[in-house]
């Protein structure tokens, strides 16, 4: 059966494209439209001190540094190969101009350099190339991560768990987790590895599979942290780590046990009174025989107007939003029309 998808015809799509960039344009003014174009291009391209030293100087020699300064860091970014095809096309396109000068007369003569514009297109075609394979490669490296996030949050008689994660960029090294260790007891674990992109996503998923071939093994949670900082500090990438805060939760009991790895203090809900853990220990990853210890929480008595409420949240969310957002929500968890006596909660 023949495709029916067909190619979008070139002139068809130049006018959508153009009339994007006008909405564009009117939305955002050209501008700064420009200006935001202009300042990204700066980001990539120029290192802080070079920008820091663009700031000093006067507008029109500003001007004409940032121009060589671009110009320079984008030959520098190209392969060897791709750096000579473009110098190549700029020498091409300089070679159709002439300047002659007959007396009094000046005469310019303009070419059009096809030459080195072939050049300087097969030069964008190989960059556009490599860009699309990258985010091809970044599409099927969210997936895969994807694929390794438990779709749902666990179901634990007596307790109410919500999970949430969204990276910040295709993939990442936000790590959120629970495993069933027995038919009662339940780990929840979050985690979040130093950096971003594929290097934090790749050393997540090995920090997800050492505590899932250790969890179950191991009843005393600071040996399980002391193994899991062993393995991570063998295997690891150099100057890398992990924080990591790991529940147990059993459904028989309301008590918690924990291990805080590094990871920012899990906030607990006593009724109306909220507390803050102690600090852990020391992230994973960075010295082999680094120690961690077991903290606890233990729920208050189950009654209609008290509920224990434990929430961990990463590096993304800051202190004080999220002592504000658990002040602000504690009545409805304490509401005492809920039959629930412990909950808990992993952002």
């Amino acid at each position: 059966m023949p495709d029916a998808r067909q190619e979008p015809r070139l002139l068809d799509t130049l006018g959508q494209d153009a009339q994007q960039v006008w909405t564009d344009a009117r939305r955002l003014g050209l501008v700064r439209s420009f200006r935001r174009t202009l300042h990204e291009l700066q980001t990539f391209y120029l290192s802080t001190p070079t920008r820091d030293r663009l700031l000093e100087m006067p507008k029109f020699r500003r001007g004409i540094y940032l121009v060589i300064w671009l110009l320079k860091s984008l030959l520098l970014k190209l392969t060897p190969t791709r750096r000579i095809r473009l110098a190549l096309s700029f020498v091409l396109m300089l070679q159709g101009t002439g300047v002659q000068k007959l007396g009094e007369t000046l005469s310019i003569n303009i070419r059009f350099p096809f030459l080195g514009i072939a050049v300087l297109l097969l030069v964008l075609m190989l960059e556009l190339k490599d860009k699309l394979v990258a985010r091809s490669e970044l599409e099927a490296g969210r997936s895969v991560q994807q694929a390794l996030m438990p779709q749902s949050s666990p179901t634990i008689p007596g307790w109410d768990v919500w999970m949430f994660t969204k990276s910040a960029n295709d993939v990442g090294g936000d790590l959120v987790d629970y495993l069933r260790l027995d038919q009662d007891r339940v780990g929840v674990v979050l985690g979040d590895v130093a950096g971003k992109g594929l290097p934090a996503a790749l050393l997540m998923a090995k920090l997800q599979s050492t505590l899932r071939a250790l969890a179950s093994e191991e009843a005393s949670l600071s040996e399980l942290g002391r193994k899991m900082n062993r393995i991570l500090c063998r295997d690891g990438l150099p100057n890398r780590f992990a924080t990591l805060v790991y529940f147990e939760v059993n459904s028989g009991s309301g008590d918690v046990r924990l291990l805080n790895a590094g990871h920012m203090p899990p906030l607990v809900l006593h009724g109306a009174t909220l507390d803050e853990l102690p600090r852990g220990a020391m992230a994973l990853g960075m010295l082999p025989d680094a120690s961690y210890a077991e903290q606890r929480v233990l729920s208050t008595p189950r009654t209609s107007s008290s509920v224990t409420s434990v929430s961990a949240r990463s590096s993304g969310l800051s202190d004080s939003p999220a002592r504000r957002h658990l002040a602000e929500v504690s009545p409805r968890w304490t509401d005492p029309r809920r039959s629930r006596s412990a909950r808990t909660s992993s952002a």
